[in-house]
């Protein structure tokens, strides 16, 4: 449904959300300088805030009055491929304010789209009388709070987002932030640098999720903290040279979005960010299918015995491109065998897929690979039989996932792209999993400037002209566009599962990342871990997992993808065959999606309806601190009767000392009955409940 209103002349310009929680108003100060302001429910968030560009051939901020307001109200609702809900519904009032300056002559449009759950607002450059070619230097967006506000965030990083997160305050993130040890390959800004997404707390009690949507030819946003005056301004990823954008007009920036509610699990439920990007471009989606997946790949990361290469002694033959005359190293776990394997237990278990890391040409020395050796794509090592490994899975109905790593070397994978997706499609790979470890070549570019956006976006695209699937690692930290593209499945882009063999993740750490990261888009995980004594990987130092076993079992419910891993070895769930059936069970696909419980860095609790039966599934996980979960059950269908299988911690179950201890029981429920569940110290419960026929 769509409502218009005329277009209008005014001073000042006001909307408010279509409940009427939200409200903002746009004016311009005594400078002509673009300002806006947002409260909620009486409550100020914002309080006036600049808006503007600045770029070297003009800029976008003094001398402007508004000339003309146009309004719009739009109620409509459309079907995701894959997600978290059947149906979204896309209820919004938009407000579009008419900028002009006379000296020297210049338009901006800002689009406002209030939701009942927040407000996107973007920039739109229309072309102009003098230059429509911006060398963009600066966004200088403001968020002005009003209060000393708990800030949940991470370092701002050009290059990296695999940090762990500070739960502050705006007076106490420098203290929090000098914490960070400096990453090897990260650039980091400064020590009032923040990345988005990231989650506040007002005083006031109201949860605000920052970030943005349709990150599209622009580069990522961080923002600069003012932390005397509670105020944050954007900061956009330059290149080298210290730009951020090379545009030609007409352009569109991303949207900058916040997501307001005074119930934290408002935020969870969300889709503001998806319903700011555009429709799905794909017309025929019936090849795009979300799966689970084992794969050649924890190996490697524990116990430093295993390795992606297949010789080492490539030193002392540096020019050499014949691999069959390397000596193998014996320890090279991706070869024909050892994918069998996998593929055996894949089949046996009714997992759909199966990842190889480490198959082809290229990993000796491969994080300098760019002097010594290149990644090649279409090349598997000696020990890799291509065409026996291909008709091997078919036989089995597994699906094999492909793996380029390009050590960050962007237009060489660009060069190989169309030669790598068509050794793929004719040996029946319709997924694979891309990185980009290293210092972006060429220029030495940033992981998240404009440069690498638009590379992401290409290869996306590009892929969906072949039909197949990505699962980005290191790319530009996502914003929705998986609803435009939903063959992108997931994306790392945060701190995952792996550095549970690099030191371990606390538990409040995925207890924090449906808040802020996932805010963005599905991730890559990697959960199912069910041995957490670990030895450190490349250190031979032990490491210990911040989790119980069960837990990890909720982890497929409360961090929710169309792309799930089953990350251990398959050893290690042979020893516990009974909590596997739940991993072999859960779904990865959403018909809806119920929040019961939620506070950041601290707990959730969340119900899920599988797509394609009347299964519902129930995850919950707690921070360090033991708790007992509530568990609502008000969404079940009334006048039936239900069985739950429960896999919960064991009464001396606890994340550090005891993680291994859980137990499954099952019992009858019905419709409205709340269940109080116990979860250990750093554990979780999961629960599937199936009507009695």
């Amino acid at each position: 449904m769509f409502l218009l209103a005329a277009a209008f002349n005014a001073a000042a310009a006001g909307i408010t959300s279509p409940s009427g929680n939200l409200s903002l108003e746009v004016d311009v100060d005594s400078l002509g300088t673009p300002v806006y302001s947002l409260e909620y429910k009486s409550s100020v968030i914002l309080s006036p805030s600049r808006l503007g560009l600045k770029a070297d051939e003009t800029e976008f901020l003094h001398g402007f009055e508004i000339t003309g307001v146009d309004t719009i109200t739009v109620d409509r609702s459309w079907e995701p491929v894959w997600g978290e809900y059947s149906t979204v519904r896309d209820h919004f009032k938009e407000m579009a304010v008419h900028l002009e300056a006379k000296d020297p002559s210049r338009k901006l449009i800002l689009r406002f789209r209030l939701f009942d759950d927040g407000v996107g607002f973007r920039y739109e450059l229309p072309v102009q009388k003098g230059s429509n070619y911006l060398t963009l230097r600066n966004e200088l967006t403001e968020f002005n709070y009003t209060d000393n506000h708990r800030l949940y965030c991470i370092p701002g990083d050009y290059d990296t987002d695999e940090y762990l997160w500070s739960e502050t305050s705006f007076t106490a993130l420098p203290e929090a932030l000098s914490a960070y040890g400096r990453h090897s390959e990260a650039q980091r800004v400064n020590g009032t640098t923040v990345q988005t997404p990231l989650l506040l707390k007002t005083t006031d009690g109201v949860y605000v999720n920052m970030h943005e949507a349709a990150l599209a030819g622009y580069p990522a946003m961080l923002l600069d903290v003012d932390t005397d005056n509670f105020s944050m301004k954007s900061h956009l990823v330059p290149d080298r040279l210290g730009v951020s954008a090379y545009l030609q007009l007409p352009f569109n920036t991303p949207w900058r979005t916040l997501i307001v509610s005074d119930d934290a699990r408002d935020i969870l439920a969300s889709q503001l960010v998806l319903n700011l990007n555009e429709p799905c471009k794909i017309e025929d989606t019936s090849w795009i299918k979300p799966m689970k997946f084992v794969g050649v790949w924890w190996e490697m990361f524990t116990g430093n015995v295993k390795t992606w290469a297949y010789s080492n002694d490539y030193l002392a033959k540096p020019g050499i491109t014949d691999y069959s005359t390397l000596q193998p190293n014996g320890r090279h776990p991706a070869n024909t065998e050892n994918v069998k394997r996998y593929i055996d237990f894949a089949a046996k278990h009714g997992i759909d897929g199966v990842l190889v890391e480490g198959w082809n040409e290229g990993w000796e020395d491969w994080a300098s690979y760019r002097k010594n050796r290149q990644f090649l794509f279409d090349k598997p090592y000696p020990d890799f039989d291509v065409d026996l490994l291909r008709d091997y899975a078919a036989s089995k109905g597994v699906k094999l996932i492909m793996h380029h790593e390009t050590a960050a070397n962007a237009a060489d994978y660009e060069l190989q792209l169309d030669r790598a997706f068509s050794f793929m499609k004719d040996n029946n790979y319709d997924a694979v999993k891309t990185g980009y470890v290293g210092a972006i070549i060429p220029r030495s570019e940033h992981h998240t400037s404009q440069w690498m956006v638009d590379h992401a976006r290409h290869v996306i695209e590009r892929a969906a002209d072949y039909k197949i699937m990505v699962d980005s690692h290191e790319a530009p930290r996502p914003t929705g566009l998986c609803r435009t593209y939903p063959n992108w499945l997931a994306q790392e882009s945060a701190r995952g599962g792996e550095f549970e063999s690099m030191g371990g993740n606390p538990p409040s750490h995925t207890c924090i990342l449906p808040f802020t990261r996932l805010k963005g888009g599905p991730m890559d995980y990697t959960p199912g871990l069910f041995e957490t004594r670990l030895s450190y990987y490349g250190e031979g130092k032990d490491s210990q997992a911040g989790t119980t076993l069960a837990r990890q079992l909720a982890l497929y419910l409360t961090l929710p993808s169309p792309l799930q891993m089953a990350c251990d070895l398959p050893e290690n769930y042979e020893r516990f065959p009974d909590a596997f059936k739940f991993i072999e069970d859960v779904p990865v696909d959403w018909a809806d999606s119920r929040y019961l419980e939620a506070e950041p860095n601290r707990y959730i609790t969340v119900a899920r309806l599988d797509k394609h039966s009347s299964d519902w599934y129930v995850g919950a996980i707690t921070d360090s601190d033991a708790r007992v979960a509530e568990i609502d059950l008000g969404f079940l269908p009334k006048g039936k009767k239900y069985e739950a299988t429960v896999y919960e911690d064991a009464p001396d179950a606890h994340w550090k000392d005891n993680p291994q201890a859980y137990r499954i029981r099952t019992l009858s429920v019905k419709p409205g009955q709340k269940l109080k569940q116990a979860l250990a110290p750093g554990g979780g419960v999961a629960i599937r409940i199936v009507e009695k026929k």
